[in-house]
């Protein structure tokens, strides 16, 4: 067995899978990036868990797909974490985040750290009060919240360049603890908002993309139909999120300089990560979910929003090497775990990815499914990604149960009612990744029995977990006529 480690985990909020060279990208530059795929053990079918954010940390704080029993929420108290148990392994374990939204307002993902650094100012972190009224850099209704822009460019009202960038910032103060602790055995958690919206990379990153644009700076769309922007708003929309894109691999480079300085290379496993991915016009939208006045529903989750990279520079293990296996967030945490020599706890539903990198397994779970927290009653019109094999299932919940219709301030911490549809639960729609990779085409009518075999795929996986009967009802029926078919009966007996 390979001696323990330390470990480094880097997450970047919103970063495109397809928007990396490691990934085949060549119109956005990430060369740091890039770099790390090839000492590193690069996974092709990575797929997002519970959904967004602060969802995402929680699956992999905990190592368990916590879509089934929670949501948008502090860290349950209760909760075994993995900076306890690396903490309780003898490990010195450090949190350096400018991720707001795991931090304020008692949300206490900095839990079992024995230390941590919040890098204030991101998006509508409450830090600067001064100017009052700084001038938008678009028309306000092409903005998702004028005021959270207004907030973000309080906080930024005194950046001088590159190095001010909440990114810098963050790598900066990750490099500068490591620099303080290499000597001690240590797992370093690097969470940065970047490049999730409001786009701010400096000029000079714009200009490689959209030189000598005059028009808005669509900064931070609108959540939903992309028609209020012009053809050449929205590709200067793309042209800002690339260049925070290669912003944030420059600044990440320069943190796995300082691993390398610092000769901890030979001992140091480095994970990296998103939690999701954004529309940039496919499909006819902007962002992750539909956001308006008071109001708020889902977005299906298609490959541009639930595929993420996944890395892991493992030193002793494959260089440049990719698999094809799925992998998820909860995996994580047992990861770490192993790599650091520390027992994985029972509550742990994740599976290490560890004997995937060495050869000792070639697969984890048949499926991968993504989704916005299902814990939750009603959940209809809530859409579930179920991907298994070239497929992929989008479903939205019992074709005749009752519709979400629930009050929340996760969003914008704005009152909105969450609801799951217009009218009435959604059909499923089902892709063939092989043959329509942007999923533009259903063909569920066609191939109902494929859509019955992956919807009872996840219920069956979803009561592995544990969930909640009263939960998992609202997910048992795929549509009533494929029940009395006996189809569905089959593949769920």
């Amino acid at each position: 067995e390979a001696p323990p480690m330390n470990v480094i985990l880097i997450i970047t909020d919103t970063m495109r899978r397809d928007h990396l060279g490691l990934y085949g990208c060549e119109r956005v530059h990430t060369p740091n990036l890039d770099r790390l795929a090839q000492q590193s053990c690069v996974f092709e079918n990575a797929y997002a868990a519970s959904f967004p954010t602060v969802p995402n940390r929680m699956d992999i704080m905990t190592g368990r797909f916590t879509f089934t029993e929670a949501g948008w929420q502090p860290l349950p108290r209760e909760a075994t974490v993995v900076s306890e148990v690396l903490g309780a392994g003898g490990y010195t374990t450090m949190l350096v985040a400018d991720t707001p939204h795991i931090l304020a307002n008692a949300y206490g993902y900095d839990r079992g750290f024995a230390g941590w650094e919040w890098i204030r100012g991101q998006e509508n972190d409450r830090w600067r009060t001064a100017p009052a009224d700084p001038e938008l850099p678009a028309a306000p209704e092409k903005l998702r919240n004028p005021a959270v822009v207004k907030q973000h460019l309080r906080n930024t009202w005194h950046r001088k360049g590159e190095e001010d960038t909440f990114v810098a910032r963050t790598m900066r103060a990750a490099g500068d603890w490591l620099a303080e602790n290499a000597d001690r055995d240590f797992f370093l958690y690097v969470d940065t908002f970047d490049p999730h919206e409001p786009w701010d990379a400096p000029q000079e990153y714009v200009d490689r993309y959209d030189p000598g644009y005059e028009g808005d700076r669509v900064s931070y769309p609108v959540y939903g139909q992309a028609d209020y922007l012009s053809e050449r708003e929205l590709q200067h929309l793309r042209a800002l999120y690339a260049a925070e894109v290669t912003l944030v691999d420059a600044q990440v480079g320069r943190l796995l300089d300082r691993v390398e300085s610092l000769g901890l290379a030979d001992d140091t496993a480095i994970i990296y990560t998103t939690d999701h991915g954004f529309f940039h016009g496919e499909h006819g939208w902007t962002g992750k979910s539909f956001i308006w006045e008071g109001g708020y529903r889902d977005m299906p989750l298609y490959s541009e929003v639930a595929r993420i990279p996944l890395m892991i520079r493992m030193p002793g293990g494959p260089r440049g090497e990719r698999r094809e296996c799925f992998a998820q967030p909860p995996d994580i945490m047992p990861t770490i775990l192993e790599l650091a020599g520390v027992e994985t706890p029972e509550t742990v539903q994740g599976m290490s990815l560890v004997p995937v990198m060495s050869g000792g397994r070639d697969h984890t779970r048949p499926f991968a499914i993504s989704t916005p927290t299902l814990a939750l009653a009603p959940s209809g019109g809530r859409p579930t990604t179920i991907v298994e094999g070239d497929w992929a299932l989008v479903y939205y919940g019992a074709p005749d149960g009752p519709l979400m219709n629930s009050l929340t301030r996760n969003v914008d911490d704005i009152p909105r009612h969450a609801v799951g549809a217009p009218g009435r639960v959604p059909v499923p729609e089902l892709y063939d990744l092989k043959h329509d990779p942007q999923q533009k085409y259903n063909v569920y009518e066609e191939n109902r029995d494929i859509a019955v075999k992956l919807h009872a795929d996840h219920v069956h996986f979803m009561e592995e977990l544990g969930m909640e009967e009263r939960y998992l009802d609202q997910r048992r029926q795929l549509q009533a006529d494929t029940i009395l078919g006996g189809l569905f009966d089959q593949h769920l007996g």
